[in-house]
């Protein structure tokens, strides 16, 4: 008998039939497949997936997830990745089209260390493809530790620069991101760091409106920013991750169509005593903040949403808005995307820390560098010197390359390296010469001589003990004596059994110092570190979040033996430090510096601030800074009286200042000829200022924020009104203002065209040739400003709204031309609109802002322009 074959054709029939699920349609649109997904989750799963760390949904085919990158400036704590300047140093290059290089250039890594990551199966912190920038808060006071991450004091500046960076790294490709970027801190965010938790922002409507808000709208709508962070800090009185207001401004005023995320532990400042408190539990946080429209959490409030949906605070229907925003996100970078649908996935490992990122780098800081001083034409330095003195805290030190938020270089250049390089037929010493300021340490490596391993002080270095657990537990897999602690195994481990991302260590032993006296004892590690000192803790670090050196300062006796235990764990990230870090007592570091100069023919000075002193929240004891602030603009006291003691010598100096915020040089601007401001410049720092220094390269940076003389020049740190501060509202006479910078060649500006009249309602279009009337090519920043010739005390005087960085070879002429929106040209009226008056306005360009006369100054060129027909309103 013949079998039947209808089975097999029912078989085949229901295989060809088997519908694909909707969440894996890609002929449905993202947020219907993103509905239909939510769906078909648990109220648990769905409030599991709005932490950023998201655990996998494993019928569902969802994979973990953790939310938290960074990539300030390059790809951050992931390893090695090409470090570019700290952001206040990009903004300092006044350059659209680098700004896109660069961002180009680290999401290209990005993508590159994603794939990488999860090709064995690492879906850990800082590995993922969502990241938290840029910050494109306002710098609107230089106490601000936080202002090295932003592009300045400017709201235009910031805005134009955070496009393009934004633009960058989610990529141009209409269906799926090749990041997700994340504009922060939203809003009204920069400081003081120590009241961040409770502290309430009340701007007034004129400088909410003129300040405060107009680079988030830009980057909303012209970069399509996918990602706002919502700031620590209350605004109008509610805290701004649950503050309706700004979700309404951001969502149905602006258009954004993305999700929010809070800051990190935000969330947790609305029910904390000490914070906000603007509610009593943990469960009405959590969903006061969703209601707000939150719909990500940085930290571990939102769990608690369990338990507010069950007691009535907040709904289910409420929180999948939320999430389909989140998976949304998901899918847009890939989650059940077709095999090559996405492009960005093909980026190969090779771009990383690739030479043509680390050119880009260089050309970056070079860019970045802006020439303060040049009495007599001091620079460049002649190549043929004999003898070249560096001295400064900041010549050789890792730390002031990189700044905050940073990645990890595989050859960086310090500035002493730098010049090393550049002279290899000279003689250049190094001395340190003075602390960067009282009270913070000159780190150096502790010597094996002072290390012993037991308490006879016979056998130097200490009893190591290497464990394939994170918690030094049970028996080690490997001991052995180690001279000292002073380790950066990066991605490889220390032994071939232990994985290099999942292990601990634990060295004891005993110091014993030759010299009684005070004594720094600490440490860096990135994962976390415990030391030990006669069995109590010294010290400890715990954060992966913000990894920089911990301390504390110690009275040791002579040839006593102190017991040490250092514990060190690496857990799921690809930066392996340990180092044991000291200060030893040394009286000498002015003399040697004296007598160093002494002998030389020129002496090169890196002074400035460091990222131990300036920062995020950080526990500094040091005079004059406080929780990462700064209480005082002036340079620390031990680099200028060093400075002053260098001057008797009559030698020849540069001064070249690394750090992230302004600093009131006064008595170095009178006294020392040639100043540089190079910021955190990265990796390739210490190659850029000596191109500079010895003429490989025509400086054309500008600084992006005013540089005061005192402190009491400008309203309180606490005070948010903009009167008073930034160039656009101060009225006294700055150290060096905004836009200023030297060059080595000189330019001149001809053929301003400027319509006598322009309607109020439409763009006005200017025009102006540029010349380099100098001996050699280099760049120059034009800057098109306009003035209000009639103070109406609200609105600010001047504002920049223009700017081109370009290229002019000696004797090359470019004409340069600008549109002005009426929107740039607005002012807010007592009603609290944006209008365009008519009125008569001053316009400025050349490669600075005007003088305080509005007189024709030296490479700027002034014409007026009169806005005539109706009052044109923009927006409310």
């Amino acid at each position: 008998m013949k079998k039947s074959i209808l089975p097999l054709i029912l078989v085949l029939v229901m295989s060809c039939s088997k519908e694909i699920p909707v969440h894996k349609d890609v002929s449905k649109s993202f947020e219907e497949r993103a509905t239909h997904l939510v769906s078909l989750m648990t109220l648990e799963e769905k409030i599991s997936q709005m932490s950023y760390e998201s655990p996998a949904i494993t019928h569902l085919e969802i994979p973990e997830y953790n939310w938290w990158n960074e990539c300030l400036h390059g790809v951050a704590r992931a390893g090695i990745a090409t470090v570019f300047p700290q952001a206040i140093g990009m903004g300092a290059m006044w350059d659209k089209e680098q700004m896109f290089k660069i961002a180009t250039a680290v999401s290209d890594e990005a993508r590159a260390k994603h794939h990488e990551f999860a090709s064995r199966g690492k879906r850990g912190i800082y590995q993922g493809l969502t990241y938290w920038t840029p910050n494109i808060n306002i710098f609107r006071d230089p106490r601000w530790g936080r202002g090295m991450e932003t592009y300045g004091e400017d709201p235009y500046l910031t805005g134009e620069l955070g496009v393009r960076y934004i633009k960058g790294l989610q990529g141009d490709d209409p269906n799926y991101f090749k990041l997700i970027a994340t504009a922060k801190h939203f809003v009204v965010h920069s400081g003081p760091e120590i009241d961040r938790h409770r502290f309430n922002a009340t701007p007034t409507p004129y400088d909410m409106l003129n300040t405060y808000s107009p680079h988030f709208e830009k980057v909303i709508k012209e970069a399509g920013v996918y990602s706002v962070m919502c700031a620590y800090n209350s605004y109008n009185g509610l805290p701004c991750c649950g503050n309706t207001e700004l979700n309404d401004l951001l969502r149905n005023d602006w258009g954004f169509n993305g999700y929010i995320v809070s800051d990190c532990w935000a969330i947790r400042d609305f029910y904390e005593k000490d914070a906000h408190a603007v509610t009593e539990t943990q469960q009405e946080a959590a969903a006061m903040a969703v209601q707000a429209g939150t719909d990500l959490n940085c930290g571990n409030t939102y769990p608690a949403l369990i338990e507010a949906v069950k007691n009535g605070h907040i709904t289910e229907g409420e929180l999948n808005v939320s999430l389909e925003r989140l998976i949304v996100a998901r899918l847009r970078l890939g989650l059940f995307a077709p095999e090559g649908a996405v492009k960005y996935e093909s980026i190969s490992y090779d771009v990383v820390d690739s030479e043509t990122h680390r050119l880009l780098a260089l050309e970056t800081a070079r860019k970045s560098l802006v020439l303060l001083k040049n009495e007599n034409s001091l620079l460049p330095l002649n190549k043929n010197v004999k003898k070249v003195a560096v001295i400064g805290p900041n010549a050789n030190d890792l730390e002031v390359l990189l700044g905050n938020y940073n990645g990890y270089p595989s050859n960086p250049v310090t500035p002493l390296n730098g010049i090393i390089q550049k002279l290899p037929n000279a003689e250049v010493k190094y001395a340190v010469g003075c602390k960067t300021a009282e009270g913070l340490p000159i780190f150096e490596a502790v010597p094996s001589a002072v290390l012993f391993t037991d308490e006879s002080l016979k056998e130097n270095g200490l009893n190591a003990e290497y464990f394939s657990n994170l918690e030094c537990e049970g028996t080690a897999l490997h001991t052995q004596i180690d001279g000292n602690v002073d380790f950066t195994w990066r991605t490889t481990s220390p032994f071939e059994d232990i994985n290099y991302d999942q292990f601990s260590a634990r060295w004891t032993g005993y110091i014993s110092v030759p010299k009684t006296g005070k004594y720094a004892l600490g440490g860096e590690a990135f994962s976390g570190m415990k030391l030990y000192l006669n069995d109590s803790l010294l010290a400890k670090r715990e954060d992966v979040h913000h990894p920089k050196k911990i301390y504390e300062y110690v009275t040791l006796e002579a040839n006593k033996p102190y017991k040490i235990k250092l514990e060190y764990k690496q857990n799921n990230t690809d930066h392996a430090v340990m180092q044991f870090l000291w200060e030893a007592p040394n009286d000498s570091l002015e003399n040697e510096a004296i007598q160093l100069a002494k002998n030389s023919d020129v002496i090169i000075l890196c002074m400035g601030l460091s990222p131990l002193l300036e920062g995020e929240e950080m526990k500094v004891k040091v005079d004059g800074f406080s929780g990462g602030d700064r209480l005082d603009v002036k340079l620390p006291a031990t680099q200028t009286q060093l400075m002053k003691q260098l001057k008797k010598l009559g030698k020849p100096m540069v001064l070249v200042l690394l750090n992230g915020s302004a600093v009131a040089i006064n008595w170095e601007n009178e006294n020392i000829p040639a100043i540089i401001e190079a910021w955190y410049p990265g990796q390739a720092g210490g190659t850029a200022i000596a191109d500079v220094i010895f003429g490989d390269y025509n400086p054309a940076g500008r600084l992006p924020l005013t540089f005061y003389k005192d402190i009491n020049d400008i309203p309180e740190f606490s005070d948010y009104n903009m009167k008073g501060k930034t160039y656009r509202y101060f009225e006294g006479d700055p150290l060096y203002e905004f836009g200023f910078g030297l060059s080595f060649t000189t330019f001149n500006y001809t053929n301003f065209n400027v319509p006598n009249s322009n309607e109020t309602n439409k763009d006005l279009t200017v025009s102006v040739d540029v010349t380099n009337t100098g001996a050699i090519a280099g760049e120059e920043v034009v800057q098109l400003y306009t003035t209000k010739l009639i103070d109406d005390g609200f609105n600010p005087t001047r504002n920049l709204v223009g700017f081109k960085r370009i290229f002019l070879k000696v004797g090359e002429t470019k004409t340069i031309n600008f549109k002005v929106t009426p929107k740039q040209l607005a002012s807010v009226d007592a009603n609290y609109a944006q209008v365009v008056n008519n009125e008569q306005l001053l316009l400025s360009v050349g490669g600075s802002q005007p003088n305080k006369e509005l007189e024709t100054a030296q490479k700027v060129i002034t014409k007026k322009v009169h806005l005539i027909g109706d009052t044109y309103l923009i927006n409310k």
